[in-house]
């Protein structure tokens, strides 16, 4: 089994990449700009790049690029891919995912596998718990994090699990061909979150309470517009509400989801100025 990691660069891909590399199975890392030369060209947006990346391939693991997601499952089939595993979102099992800029790009890449020959299965975390990164920049500058809805719940989940259940699907057959969604073991609110990481850390970390408009116009050079209202959507939907929790972590892994304290600990060095 060869297996083509897309995205190599990302977080969950480093992992997984380990994780084959660990059990001796053949791994071919792939980045739209590789840094090295172990690393293959596969840009998902420059279907040129495919068929290089794609020869002797038995598995693919997919990051959710849809502007030319068709190509690229043509050219897996060609190539005799047997199995994609995808990274989607669970933003896809919401009522309007057609219409938010948040889900549509993974449901169109789903739908675009689910009508190709290609045995698909796709892994739909909730919210990654390294998205408390973007918390850091504020900590470093000495400023509090600003939240329009300090309450609102979400599932953090650790990168490590999301890799570790990659791992379960691809080398045991019997696990593939279906989504799962994934999810940490705890609803959290964006202010409980801070609070671990202020014990993590040992220092203090202020929030300030902002309206949506404020946080809009706080995140505007480097958060498009629609995505902005479509998270501050989510966030308010979810304000005082536990989300819903699966065990598939355990289920594939064999042990429970990490909690946001563990990545908290794993990350510690992110938040320290």
């Amino acid at each position: 089994m060869t297996v083509l990691v897309t995205g190599s660069r990302g977080a969950v891909a480093r992992t997984l990449i380990g994780l084959l590399r660990e059990r001796g199975l053949a791994v071919r890392a792939a980045s739209s700009r590789p840094g090295d030369p172990d690393t293959v060209h596969c840009d998902l947006t420059d279907p040129s790049t495919f068929t290089t990346a794609l020869k002797g391939v038995t598995s693919v693991f997919l990051y959710a690029e849809p502007s030319r997601i068709g190509e690229f499952a043509h050219e897996a089939t060609s190539a005799g891919v047997e199995h994609v595993v995808l990274l989607s979102s669970a933003a896809v099992l919401a009522p309007d995912a057609e219409n938010s800029p948040l889900a549509k790009s993974h449901l169109d890449v789903e739908k675009a596998l689910d009508a190709s020959s290609l045995r698909t299965t796709s892994l739909r975390p909730g919210a990654f718990a390294s998205n408390a990164l973007a918390w850091s920049w504020s900590l470093r500058s000495g400023r509090p994090i600003s939240l329009p809805f300090p309450g609102s719940h979400c599932d953090p989940i650790h990168e490590a699990d999301i890799g570790e259940a990659a791992l379960a699907v691809l080398i045991d057959a019997g696990l593939g061909g279906r989504p799962y969604t994934l999810t940490g073991p705890e609803s959290l609110t964006f202010a409980e979150q801070i609070d671990v990481l202020s014990r993590v850390t040992g220092r203090s970390i202020p929030i300030r309470e902002v309206t949506r408009e404020e946080w809009r116009e706080e995140t505007a050079e480097y958060v498009p517009a629609a995505f902005a209202d479509s998270l501050l959507d989510w966030w308010q939907s979810n304000d005082g509400s536990p989300v819903d929790l699966t065990p598939s972590v355990q289920e594939l892994t064999g042990h429970p989801a990490r909690t946001f304290a563990t990545w908290a600990r794993d990350h510690a060095d992110d938040f320290r100025v």
